[in-house]
């Protein structure tokens, strides 16, 4: 086997925080040199028995050939790595090549032994799960595609590990051994696992810090008064049900409880005896570091940091935050904040208000998620003003500057939370969007994600978030969120209201919307917003000013039996007579119950007009004056609560929303769309050619194989000449119609004879492409004369044949001419995109987005989406065009960028699409190397 060699360097893009199944957080780095005593520290804390499964017989100690060998790699042939956690080791894994190939002879041999070995006190946390993921991406980026292992029988915990993996393997037994081998290539099966395994763990370390079992408050203030004694005074005015600690260091001495809470107090939270899960940190900045430390030593499980002064003051700061979420993972805590309004939850059994709220909000349905704190008052303040009881609080994370937990880890906790309805977030920046939207999808199968996106313009991310800049408009964002079933609103009112709406009513199972009130005029006003939402409104039912409560049930419990009905909105204006806003409340929900109890429930939203206590009444809990209804002598039944709103549209806009997220989540079930496998595409001969269209020149230091050459910028993306671009597309089933150059008219004569005539002469100058406006193209060319003619009025009118790249092409059918395109952007990802060639597209922005890898589904709703698609279906009467083979197109080149992240863009321009067949007349191909990590490698967490 190759010795150790300094040509290749620490791979610092192996390091990862993970988050590991109880939910703490470890880092999983290279092994070097340098960390020979960590290694035999880590050996002797180790039991003899699981030393005994590492090396087969009685090893009580390393030698030093052994701790030379286990920490001097080539990070190449040999690798090891070790998950640690602080300063010390909690495992460790290698891979050894067999063979002893390596990657300089000839032919590397492409399997490697591997083994583990983790510190007794943390088996059972995931440890070695997780460094197998690492490990095996590790080798597969080294050219390895097998592992091989040998575990003794007894080892079973370690035989789980494999065989739990998901990967590809055959299993043996022989002398005593049993041998696994695992095929490291993913499969659906080990992305499955990966990610289940993700979920559970991201998912256990935001319950630990929600559902703590006692809580100090470091920092608050000797007086009343302050951040620190306010987050205190919270948390026992909720009623939390855990402990609690503050923690100042300057109390005196001699104090051992804080007046008047009546709380102990500490001047350091080591003086603490007895565990503590959670730590409220409300110090100044430079204070911060010593904090953490002493968290970290005393086995806190998380942090809530409100202090200011990190990323939102500038690059100080950042350098600040950074280092504190290093200094926090290293003692396996995460982090909300900093710059955190806080944290709540409602549940009975927690009661936890570790926030700047000034009281504990009614629990029920609703998740909230927000990286802003006045948004966060807002969102609270305007529940409470609703009739938070229509619906209710399970949780409620404020995360500031969201510097470690992120909507993403809400959305895991979310996923299968028991209380939790329904997910409302805030968000002014997605640290990893392919994530989100990944993430989102899931959730959204189950409940519905509710989301108002701030800072939408280019640039304006707030100062204390570390996101990647993308270049992708708005609108964009927002179809690859409808893409994922997100419902995308624009603001903190609407997501209010649609979370009020979903929290409390069943989804509407159609957009027909029954319209009853006793006011003509705010009938219509209804009837003309469902229009304008793209709803289908029966005639509104005027029970006139005159209409009692009796009038309003029977009203509501015709129109919610009525099969013709999918949802109903109940107008009220202020009525003459002695009945009041109990009285219709209560008629309201027993017309419902009714329903509900008949098996014919359907959302029911209300439209009011100054009707005082109305909001109140249909929001009341169960037992409350005008909560419930039943026949007259009869019991009961449970009254749901029904959401109010102040104005037709609002109602009506919240009540789109969940129409079409309902459709979205019955099309998910039943036609969820798949990824089509086509027989003709060549995966591996695409990777030689980009192999070989990639390769650095002689004068340029070659980087191991699938890594990153240290320390230099990666090189700008590469494009491809025609024939190469060409001969890439071919690679997966798209065909370019060749275009052969015309430096002077003999040339084109000679094209144009060798293609047959008809045929087309154009331009192919940067500047003048894809401008049919300049006159740069003349079409149907019949004869060796017209074509000639033609290429004197191009050369005459636009300039000299060298400027204008003239090109002649063979006539395609006609049709219409669209656009088909994919990239990579830093903050979406891969992107696949389709509009109609020239002004609509580029002048109306009229282009449909959708996340790569793109489903025979996506491809359909693709086409279908944007405002000009009836000129592909037969406008005023014309053929319509071949949308089967435009969507093949589509998928085709979707699987491309998907299979090679190394393809970073695709321009189809034009696409001629007609009535049968399509054309490409025009491609471009950019490739760049590929990031070193992708959504479908190894779980960890964002690097800061």
């Amino acid at each position: 086997m190759r010795p150790p060699s300094d040509t290749h360097a620490y791979p610092a893009h192996w390091e990862a925080d993970v988050v590991l199944r109880d939910g703490g957080t470890a880092q999983i780095r290279p092994i070097t040199a340098d960390d020979a005593q960590r290694l035999v520290s880590f050996y002797e804390r180790v039991s003899d028995e699981s030393k005994y499964y590492r090396f087969f017989a009685p090893y009580p100690r390393l030698s030093d050939r052994d701790v030379h060998r286990f920490t001097h790699h080539d990070y190449v042939d040999r690798v090891g790595l070790a998950a640690t956690v602080g300063d010390e080791f909690i495992a460790t894994v290698r891979y050894d090549r067999i063979d002893g190939q390596g990657l300089a002879a000839t032919g590397p041999a492409d399997e490697a032994e591997v083994a583990f070995l983790v510190q007794d006190a943390h088996q059972g946390r995931g440890v070695a799960s997780a460094l197998l993921e690492h490990i095996a991406a590790v080798a597969r980026e080294r050219g390895i595609r097998r592992f091989a292992a040998e575990v003794l029988p007894a080892n079973t915990k370690m035989i789980k590990v494999f065989t739990d993996a998901g990967f590809t393997q055959k299993r043996s037994f022989e002398d005593g051994v049993v041998r696994l081998e695992l095929d490291l290539e993913p499969t659906d099966r080990s992305l499955a696992v990966m990610r289940a395994r993700e979920q559970r763990a991201e998912a256990r370390s935001v319950q630990r810090l929600l559902a703590p079992g006692s809580v100090a408050v470091i920092g608050a203030g000797r007086a009343p008064g302050g951040v620190g004694r306010t987050v205190l005074r919270g948390l026992l005015d909720g009623g939390f049900t855990g402990h609690v600690h503050a923690v100042n260091r300057r109390f005196p001495g001699e104090w051992k409880r804080l007046d008047p809470e009546g709380v102990p107090a500490h001047r350091s939270i080591r003086e603490i005896d007895g565990p503590v899960d959670l730590a409220v940190v409300a110090v100044p900045a430079d204070q911060v570091p010593s904090v953490v430390a002493d968290c970290g030593e005393h086995g806190v499980q998380g942090l809530v940091v409100v202090s200011a002064g990190y990323a939102e003051s500038g690059p100080e700061g950042r350098d600040r935050q950074r280092e504190l979420v290093r200094q926090a993972r290293t003692y396996g805590m995460r982090i909300i904040g900093p710059n955190a309004f806080g944290i709540i939850n409602t549940a009975d059994g927690v009661r936890l208000n570790a926030s700047l709220s000034p009281r504990l909000p009614a629990p029920g349905r609703l998740g909230l998620f927000t990286q802003s704190g006045a948004i966060g008052i807002a969102l609270l303040s305007g529940l409470d003003r609703r009739g938070a009881g229509t619906a209710g609080v399970s949780t409620f994370i404020s995360a500031g500057n969201r510097a470690d937990v992120s909507g993403n880890d809400l959305l895991q906790y979310w996923y299968d939370d028991p209380r939790t309805d329904v997910a409302l977030m805030y968000l002014e920046s997605i640290g990893n969007p392919r994530k989100f939207t990944r993430l989102a999808r899931r959730t959204a199968a189950v409940k519905p994600v509710v989301v108002v996106k701030g800072a939408r313009h280019s640039g304006s991310a707030p100062t204390g978030h570390a996101v990647p800049a993308t270049g992708i408009p708005d609108a964009t964002v927002s179809a690859l969120l409808r893409q994922a079933g997100v419902i995308r609103v624009d603001t903190v009112t609407e997501l209010v209201d649609a979370g009020l709406l979903l929290g409390s009513q069943p989804l509407p199972a159609g957009p027909r919307i029954a319209i009853l009130g006793n006011s003509e005029s705010l009938g219509l006003l209804t009837y003309d917003a469902c229009l304008a939402e793209g709803l289908r409104p029966l005639p509104p039912r005027d029970l006139t000013t005159a209409a009692a409560r009796d009038d309003f049930r029977r009203a509501l419990a015709a129109a919610l039996a009525d099969d013709a009905c999918d949802a109903v909105v109940v107008t009220a204006i202020p009525w003459v007579g002695d009945a009041d806003a109990a009285d219709l409340a209560g008629a309201m929900r027993g017309a419902a119950a009714e329903a509900a109890a008949g098996g014919a429930a359907k959302p029911v939203a209300v439209v009011h007009l100054e009707i005082p206590g109305l909001v109140e009444a249909l929001a009341a809990p169960w037992g409350a004056p005008g909560a419930h209804g039943g026949q007259e002598g009869g019991e009961p039944f449970p009254a749901p609560r029904i959401p109010a709103y102040p104005a037709a549209e609002r109602a009506v806009r919240a009540l789109a929303e969940a129409v079409g997220y309902a459709r979205w989540r019955r099309q998910a079930a039943e036609e969820p769309g798949r990824v089509p496998q086509y027989e003709d595409i060549d995966e591996a001969g695409a990777a030689a050619d980009i192999d070989v269209l990639l390769a650095p020149s002689d004068s340029t230091e070659a980087a191991p194989p699938g890594g990153p050459r240290p320390e230099v910028p990666a090189p700008p993306p590469v494009s491809l000449s025609a024939p190469d671009a060409q001969r890439l597309l071919a690679r997966y089933g798209v065909s370019v119609l060749p275009a052969f150059p015309a430096p002077d008219p003999d040339a084109a004569v000679r094209a144009a004879a060798r293609l047959g005539f008809p045929v087309a002469l154009k331009t192919t100058a940067p500047q003048l492409r894809h401008r049919a406006d300049l006159g740069g193209v003349r079409l149907d060319l019949g004869g060796e004369a017209e074509l000639r003619r033609s290429y004197a009025e191009l050369t005459g009118y636009l300039g000299a044949p060298e400027e204008l790249r003239l090109v002649v092409q063979r006539m395609a059918p006609r049709g219409v001419d669209t656009v088909v395109r994919a990239a990579i952007d830093p903050a979406a990802g891969a992107v696949l995109s389709f509009g109609l060639a020239g002004a609509p597209s580029e002048l109306l922005g009229d282009t449909a987005h959708r996340l790569v890898p793109a489903t025979d589904r996506d491809a359909a709703e693709l086409i279908r989406s944007i405002r000009t698609a009836p000129l592909l279906f037969g406008w005023r009467g014309s053929r319509p065009v071949d949308t089967a083979a435009l969507e093949e197109l589509l998928l085709r080149v979707s699987r491309l960028v998907d299979d090679h992240p190394e393809v970073v863009g695709v321009d189809l321009e034009p696409v001629v699409v007609a009535p049968h067949g399509l054309s490409v007349l025009g491609a471009a191909v950019r490739l760049a190397p590929p990031p070193p990590r992708t959504d479908l490698g190894p779980r960890h967490l964002p690097s800061y």
